[in-house]
């Protein structure tokens, strides 16, 4: 057994950086030069980097997490030092030797290992229990009151669509943007943030385009079932109603689903398909998207960093981990928890996909279970990216050429759409990604190991 653990490959560790740039920058300190008290055990790696200041930066990294430590200023998880330090790491291992962690290294370990450690009442790798309020009967009543308000901003949402229709789509374009961002507004008011996050999509399907219309009135109908849905909550089957909620913007604690009374984790080998961070304004959204090696699920988790909360999650596209899982409840469920761990990660096989056919069916019961969806993530086998005549749209094809499936048109003049076009070659390839209305957003292909794109 290798003293410093599974060693991760490059690819691995760049599938962990935040952007291109984090790369690039990454990639220039993967080198000796500016590192030294450079270490590994079997579950971290450290050292410090010379930098512009008189001070090194002190990096470390918990590889079991993956999470990182460094002292330099940069807001973005993992920084260029750590990126640096782990390509380092997975090189030939002779730069980053095997050794007890330095000081500063391991008091920092020390505390992550035991915020981490399992209490008589909590399982070992879960999430401790949500604290319960101090007065059931006060946290029973400003519940309802939320919901009453949720109603209220429902009711008044069904008026304004109901006004929409009776003056005509035209109106619309005349009112611009604003009407609908005051709309949103009130529904932020109400406490419906997701109601508000579609009235939004509204203003935004106006500037959509010559076909704008259909768009419009396609979106008003979607949130007029969303209204009518919550309206008459109480008829609906329990899993739909969970869907409903969440969609307005109703949420359920972590620690409730791992540890609360109606816990039901499911435990399988789940092989990390992609990893996709995302920025708005100060906040970052890091997506990471699994599947069960023996359920076949699939599943997404979601964390959220910004300047002083950084993302704590990170998984290689590629890795495997022998883990506990738990949806977050819904009618077709997805976004899930991670719970105990009950191995370290280790390099896995690549997935076994389906064909055009199979995966536009997938979408589709997905989408007769949750009609709010946008996309469903599936595995395609076999594909060939193929431009068009005209070279403004792409599609990928099944070998037997019977099926195709239209490219999103968001990845139409990214580098990932060229990273995919020459790890392809013209011959099939496997990708993952999301298949929706706007057709397939690839994430990661397999050359054989995985790309991120």
């Amino acid at each position: 057994m290798n003293p410093q653990g599974e060693r991760w490959t490059t690819d691995q560790v760049l599938a962990l950086a935040p952007d291109e740039a984090s790369r690039r920058a990454g990639g220039k300190l993967a080198a000796p030069g500016p590192w030294s008290e450079t270490g590994a055990d079997g579950g971290a790696v450290w050292g410090q980097c010379k930098g512009s200041g008189k001070k090194p930066y002190q990096t470390v990294v918990d590889i079991k997490g993956p999470a990182f430590k460094c002292s330099c200023p940069s807001r973005k998880f993992p920084c260029k030092h750590a990126l640096g330090l782990l390509l380092l790491w997975a090189g030939d291992g002779r730069e980053v030797t095997a050794g007890e962690p330095a000081q500063w290294a391991g008091e920092w370990l020390a505390g992550r290992r035991e915020r981490a450690a399992p209490s008589a009442s909590t399982p070992s790798g879960a999430a401790s229990p949500s604290r319960a309020p101090a007065d059931p009967e006060a946290a029973r009543r400003r519940a309802e009151r939320r919901m009453q308000r949720i109603g209220a901003g429902a009711t008044e949402l069904e008026q304004r669509l109901e006004d929409l229709l009776r003056s005509g789509l035209a109106s619309a374009e005349r009112a611009g943007y604003g009407s609908w961002d005051e709309t949103a507004a009130r529904m932020v008011d109400a406490q419906a943030p997701g109601l508000a996050s579609r009235v939004r999509e509204l203003g935004s399907a106006v500037a959509s385009g010559p076909h704008w219309p259909a768009q419009l009135l396609e979106e008003c109908a979607l949130l007029h079932l969303l209204d009518q849905g919550f309206l008459g909550i109480e008829r609906l089957p329990a899993p739909l109603a969970a869907t409903v909620r969440s969609r307005v913007g109703l949420t359920t604690e972590a620690a409730d689903l791992l540890t609360g009374p109606e816990a039901a984790t499911v435990r399988d080998r789940w092989l990390v398909l992609a990893q996709q961070d995302s920025e708005d304004g100060k906040l970052t959204t890091r997506r990471i998207f699994l599947r069960g090696e023996r359920t076949g699920r699939m599943a997404l988790h979601l964390s959220f960093g910004g300047a002083n909360r950084p993302l704590d999650v990170a998984l290689a596209p590629g890795l495997v981990l022998d883990a506990d899982l738990a949806y977050y409840p819904g009618a077709r469920p997805l976004r899930a928890v991670l719970g105990e761990r009950h191995a370290p990660a280790a390099p896995g096989p690549v997935p076994p996909g389906c064909g055009i056919d199979a995966a536009l069916a997938a979408y589709g019961d997905a989408l007769r279970d949750d009609p709010w969806l946008d996309s469903w993530p599936v595995v395609l086998a076999d594909v060939t990216p193929i431009p068009s005549r005209d070279g403004t749209s792409w599609q990928l094809a099944d070998t037997d050429g019977e099926s195709a499936l239209p490219l999103d048109p968001r990845c139409l003049g990214r580098t990932s759409l060229w990273q995919l076009a020459a790890i392809s070659g013209g011959a099939p390839v496997t990708v993952f990604g999301e298949c929706g209305h706007r057709g397939f957003l690839p994430l990661t292909a397999w050359d054989p190991a995985p790309v991120s794109l």
